[in-house]
Formats: structure tokens, sequence, C-alpha cells
């Protein structure tokens, strides 16, 4: 088979030309050499610049980027498969890291916000604290109420590895992003394609924008698995309400997850009906709230600390401050005074005004220019608010790694993959004779 992906389709350009892969998969062997590369760049910096549970992801991390690099640059010239060096990173950047923090390391602030909300909504049905039990910043829960679910295996008794939340957000994050993939490729039954799916999977798994905050307990990689899900789903006319439900279970888990709603919305508009963008809104709400509502009965009672826990404190705008504090030009503004914080929550409220502005004027016309749309919206977001951190750039980030993995192959590639398969293996064949 002269070393080609298996379900690749060539093509003889001329006589004395070489055969012009037709499935090949954007991460190609050089690209993901230097992804490993710029990965234990980044790694190594954390691991000097940082300390506590980041530090031990940095190590870690550095270690299986730095290996998977000198496996993918001594193996270039042979046929080894890219999946091998791709499972090394992702056992050292992710499962490793997991492992050694929930066992050996004290929880991180989030774990334990987690933990606490599921007990809290095992024992008052409400995963909030209110008002009158704020201590410090870890007294707020800014998830909303689905997220309790990754801790209710230890509020139910468990111990050990499975109690603890980062192994379900992993779990479930993986998952999720591999069932977008398989939902976003091309052909349901092509070994390539298939093939396809597992690299894209793997390598955006053991990538720091899902390793590292896994490792951690940040709760944002299911959130963007769950994007994913969505822009997979929502690519065909068909998959519009179960696109709905998947966003609506994303934004019953945390706010970041709410910007996706108008812009699919409007895109849908425009791609279908009015009528087709209104029922995704509506179910996707519809989802949202009967999940929070089934989850955190006892929190319809007592709305305050709902909004304390979920809006004011994100907002900055709490007694205790949220430790998000990166040096991006909202919190800057934010913290120079009152009238500062108020300043960057105008403008924050202005930049959303003029992206939905935007929106009205140059609506997206499919999955793919939404996705572009959000990315941007969301940098612009996380650049303003009061309250921020460079972890928030996982999304922008996040939805451009999905556009560019799963690009569409180019009008020639697309021709030639509806060969039929016998037709296909027929015609690498002859390639081969040549």
């Amino acid at each position: 088979m002269n070393g080609r992906v298996p379900g690749t389709v060539d093509r003889m350009d001329a006589a004395d030309d070489p055969p012009v892969p037709l499935h090949q998969h954007w991460l190609t062997r050089g690209r993901l050499l230097v992804a490993n590369g710029a990965f234990t760049v980044y790694a190594i910096v954390l691991a000097v610049t940082t300390g506590h549970a980041d530090r031990t992801w940095a190590i870690w991390a550095a270690a299986g980027y730095g290996v998977t690099t000198l496996i993918f640059w001594l193996t270039r010239r042979t046929n080894l498969p890219v999946l091998v060096p791709l499972l090394v990173s992702l056992a050292a950047a992710m499962a490793a890291p997991v492992v050694w923090l929930a066992t050996r390391v004290y929880p991180t602030a989030e774990v334990q916000v987690i933990s606490r909300s599921a007990v809290l909504l095992l024992q008052h049905g409400t995963p909030y604290l209110s008002q009158a039990a704020f201590t410090s910043y870890l007294s707020y829960n800014p998830y909303l109420p689905v997220m309790a679910v990754f801790g209710l295996p230890k509020a139910l008794g468990a111990t050990g590895l499975i109690a603890d939340p980062r192994v379900w957000l992993a779990i479930v994050s993986i998952a999720l992003i591999w069932a977008a993939f398989t939902l976003a490729a091309p052909h349901k039954h092509c070994e390539a394609c298939r093939h396809n799916v597992w690299v894209s999977t793997v390598f955006i798994a053991a990538c720091p924008m899902i390793a590292f905050p896994l490792a951690v307990g940040i709760t944002d990689p299911p959130v963007i698995a769950l994007m994913f899900l969505t822009l997979a789903l929502i690519a065909r006319p068909s998959g519009v309400v179960r696109a709905a439900v998947a966003l609506g279970v994303a934004c019953a888990m945390k706010a970041t997850a709410w910007p996706a709603v108008p812009v699919l919305g409007v895109m849908l508009s425009t791609r279908d009906s009015a009528r087709t963008a209104w029922r995704f809104i509506g179910v996707t709400i519809v989802t949202g709230a009967v999940l929070s509502a089934a989850l955190a009965p006892a929190a319809l009672a007592n709305p305050s600390a709902f909004v304390q826990n979920t809006v004011l404190f994100p907002l900055g705008l709490t007694k205790y401050k949220t430790p998000a504090a990166s040096p991006l030009p909202g919190h800057l503004l934010a913290v120079t005074s009152t009238a500062g914080h108020w300043a960057a929550v105008g403008m924050l409220l202005a930049a959303g005004l003029g992206f939905a502005a935007s929106l009205i004027i140059r609506p997206p016309a499919d999955a793919r220019a939404a996705a572009w749309r959000l990315a941007v919206a969301l940098a612009v977001m996380f650049t303003l608010a009061p309250a921020t951190r460079w972890g928030y750039f996982v999304y922008p980030i996040g939805l451009v790694s999905w556009l560019i993995l799963t690009r569409p192959p180019d009008a020639d590639s697309s021709a030639a993959l509806e060969i039929p398969a016998q037709a296909a293996e027929e015609q690498s064949l002859t390639a081969s004779a040549i």
C-alpha cells in the first residue's frame, strides 16, 4: 500500500508525477511535529513561571510533549502511525497529571467548589450558598446547576480516584469530542475518515487547551466539547433539534455557552428559515431551563443567591472578589476605581450591543461562518470583562481549532471521494502498479 493512510485515493496528474493523496488529514506528520514542539515550549515556560497544580501539570506535560516531538522527529521518514506518539502525549499531558493531582495533591479551588455544590444539591436542593453564608471567594459557585453533576460521585460516597470531579470531567469531555468529530466526518463508512476522527480526538484532548484545564479542575472542556457537538449537528438541517439539546446542556453548565445561542439562531434564520431559528432557540432555552430547575429546584425559591453566585460574582460585583484577574484591558480598567469598574462593565455591554448589530447587518450564512463569528465575539468579551483570566481564551482557540480540523475537502478531493469503494480500491492498485 506504499504507506498510504487507509482509505486514501491517489490521482496520477502526469505520467512522471508521484501519486497525489486526496484524503489527507490536515494534521500531517510535519504539523504534528511543529505543534508538539510548541506545546513543549509552552509547558516548560509554565513550569518555570507558575506553581502548585499548574506546575505539576506543566512538568508532566513538558515531558510528554517532548517525547512526542522526539518520536515524530525520529520517525519522520517512516510509516509509524501518528496515533502512537499522540497517545504518548495524551497519557503524559492528561491521564498522568489527572491521576497524580487527584490522588496526591490537595484539591484545587475549582474541584472544591464542584464537590461542595454536589453536596449542597443533595442536602438542600440547590448547589448555591446564600449571601449570609459567604466567607470567602470559595463560598461562591459561579457555575450553572448541571456542573454539580461532576461532583455527585463523591457526594454519594465514592472514594479514591473515581470520587474526583476531574476524572469525570475528562471522561465526558473526551467522549463528547470524539462524538463531535465522528458526526463531522465527511464519510460514515470510510476507513480514512474513522482514522482521522481518532487523530483529531486524541490531538485535541492532549493539547494544552483541553489537557491543562482538566488536570487542574477547570470546567471549560466539557462546555467546549458540547459546542463542538452542537456545530457538528447543526451543520446539517436534520440535526437542528439535537444541536439545540446539546447546546442547552452546555448552557445549563456554564454561562460561557450562552453567546452561541443568538449566533447560531441568526445563522439558522439565514440558512434555513426564521421558524427553524426560533425552534432552535426555544429548544435550547427550554433544555437549559428544565435541566437547571431539575438539578436545583430550591434555587427557584431563592433567586438572589442564584444571581449572587452566577452573575454578580463573575462580574466582580460581590463582597469577595473572584481570583480571575489576568492583566487584560477590562480588568486593568476595573481595578482603577469604582468608576473604572463600571466603565469596564459598560464597555462589555457596548461590545455586546455592537456584536448584536453585526449579526443583523451581516448574519453568518452557515455553521462555519457562525463559529468564526462566535470565536471573535468571545475573544472580545473575555478581553473586556472586568473579572477575566487568560484561560477563558480556550473557547475562541477551541472554535478555531475545530474549524481547521473539520474543514471540508477541496473540490478535487470531494469529487475523488465520491468514487465507490470498489472503484477506489481498483484505482489505488492501478496507481501503485504505475
